[in-house]
């Protein structure tokens, strides 16, 4: 079976762990600060908070942005279901928006429709969550622009971007949000096994996500009551958290991931241009790619006629393909809670025809044009 997704570790990755498990730290030791200094370079941001997946860094960033009860986000249908649940684990109501039928992102054209009319009726959401669906950009600069008119607070579900650009920036510099967060699960751009990362430039907001990570305590002096500290064996708990860390062995993995990010990312523009060549006679929809973003390219994913019989069909050939995503509003845990089916259209047509195709670093030719005949067999 040629997966959907999969991890590409080295030698070298494996010598990094090893060489944790060798040292005196499993957990809080040095590797995972140097992991977060890492990623900011990468992402061109001032902190970075490091936690153990990211649902985990999206929820401390909502805690942060102290989203709460009575407050309301709006996430995008289009994404995994973690997106929306951050917003209930705060005790928040939870909304969407559709999508752009291009870029399969948040549509900034109904997000201006949508905040128009929350402003009306006095629900304007207080976080706003576009996500990067498979490695691009979504429109930040209208999105942002959009927030910062109706006082919204942004963080951007970065799961599938690290590494990709917006306007020639780094997704994850959070020039039009507060907040951005990165994952690391093995079918990502790189990988901690599990792991997730939220990036900031606030000092504010790196701090509380860092106390939420970790129980709420602390031992930096000026966040305690205790004046001075009774010794160095004190700790105060300032605030409810969660135990979110991040281990050693994760940021060791990452760390040597991340000398390979750009060489993952130029093998998966050459297999997707591969794609772009070969699909290009099927009766298939292929991805659009917006000139404003260099995406990750966490994904390919097509549509097709027939989806409900062309997917068996392609797992029957051994072509691990999966959909991306189920529209969150249509699971009936949301049902329950007033959604439907018709709610967001776009996001539901898109659904209706979605395959997500194999595509990862590791991906050779010959499986590519194993994946395209397959395909081809199937739409025929």
């Amino acid at each position: 079976m040629i997966p959907y997704g999969r991890q590409d570790i080295s030698e070298d990755d494996i010598a990094a762990v090893v060489a944790v498990l060798q040292s005196d730290f499993l957990t809080q030791g040095p590797a995972v600060p140097a992991f977060e200094d890492a990623i900011c370079q990468v992402a061109g941001a001032a902190y970075g908070v490091a936690v153990n997946s990211a649902t985990s860094a999206l929820h401390i960033a909502c805690m942060a942005l102290d989203l709460g009860p009575g407050d309301r986000l709006w996430t995008v249908p289009n994404t995994f279901v973690a997106s929306a649940n951050v917003g209930l684990y705060c005790g928040a109501t939870v909304d969407f928006v559709d999508i752009d039928a291009d870029t399969y992102n948040m549509s900034p054209a109904a997000l201006a429709e949508k905040l128009a009319a929350a402003e009306r009726d006095g629900t304007l959401p207080k976080v706003l969550v576009p996500v990067h669906f498979a490695g691009q950009s979504a429109d930040m600069a209208a999105i942002g622009a959009l927030a910062r008119q109706y006082g919204v607070r942004v963080i951007e579900d970065a799961s599938h971007a690290i590494g990709a650009t917006y306007r020639n920036r780094p997704v994850g510099d959070c020039a039009h949000s507060d907040i951005a967060v990165f994952s690391f699960h093995p079918v990502k751009i790189i990988t901690t096994a599990e792991g997730g990362l939220a990036t900031t430039n606030d000092a504010g907001l790196a701090e509380k996500m860092r106390l939420a990570r970790s129980h709420g305590v602390t031992r930096e002096a000026h966040l305690m009551q205790a004046d001075p500290a009774p010794g160095g064996w004190y700790y105060e708990q300032v605030s409810l958290g969660y135990n979110y860390r991040m281990t050693e062995m994760q940021a060791a993995l990452g760390l040597s991931q991340l000398t390979r990010l750009q060489d993952f990312i130029a093998r998966r523009h050459t297999l997707a241009r591969r794609y772009d060549a070969l699909l290009a006679d099927l009766p298939v929809t292929l991805p659009a790619q917006s000139p404003d973003s260099h995406s990750a390219l966490h994904l390919y994913p097509v549509q097709v006629d027939r989806r409900d019989a062309v997917f068996p069909a392609l797992r029957a050939a051994g072509i691990g393909v999966n959909v991306h995503y189920i529209p969150v509003h249509t699971q009936p845990f949301w049902q329950v809670r007033g959604f439907k089916w018709g709610d967001f259209p776009v996001a539901e047509q898109y659904y209706r025809r979605a395959i997500s195709i194999p595509l990862y670093s590791g991906l050779t030719e010959a499986d590519q044009d194993r994946v395209v005949a397959a395909l081809g067999a199937a739409v025929g």
